[in-house]
């Protein structure tokens, strides 16, 4: 087993909890100013606050599956929350291209996980589109596991491989 480092990445789940409250301010600002399923132009033609639910996953992956899937995506953003948490405690504190993004999808993760526990879904507000092209509307917990999961690839892909012991 490796030696975990003298001073671990833990820290960085300050990030994680920035996130998941300014993801519930925003959602508690939608919930009390933006009408439901009303188009509200922030920049004409490409942005718009839109107030939706989505009781799925992203792109509403699963959403009519009649409701055992609120307690599936708890469970598994629990678990991947848990995960992350455990590698961050094997990540150096310094080490910010490993820490953050698992920071990021960590207060994603829990963001979304704390609107099905309080609401039976989540709540999307953020709508891009082109002309009449509309991408799925989404949040700012969304937007830190875009992010994070991003992150985490791009180390994956950049990462360069530990040197192999001569001998």
């Amino acid at each position: 087993m490796s030696q975990l480092p003298s001073k671990n990445a833990l820290p960085w789940l300050i990030v994680s909890v920035a996130v998941i409250v300014l993801d519930q301010l925003s959602k508690a600002w939608v919930l009390s100013s933006l009408p439901e399923y009303t188009a509200i132009p922030v920049i004409e033609g490409v942005w718009n606050w839109y107030r939706t639910y989505n009781t799925g996953a992203a792109f509403s992956f699963l959403s009519d599956a009649g409701g055992w899937q609120k307690y599936f995506f708890v469970v598994l953003a629990v678990a991947i929350s848990g995960l992350l948490a455990a590698w961050l405690r094997r990540t150096a504190r310094g080490d910010w291209k490993t820490a953050l993004p698992y920071a990021l999808v960590i207060g994603g993760a829990l963001g979304n996980v704390i609107d099905r526990l309080l609401h039976g879904h989540v709540v999307d507000f953020i709508q891009w589109h082109w002309q009449e092209h509309y991408w799925p509307a989404f949040n700012l917990a969304d937007s830190a596991i875009v992010a994070g999961a991003v992150g985490i690839a791009l180390v994956g892909l950049f990462a360069t491989p530990p040197a192999k012991p001569k001998g």
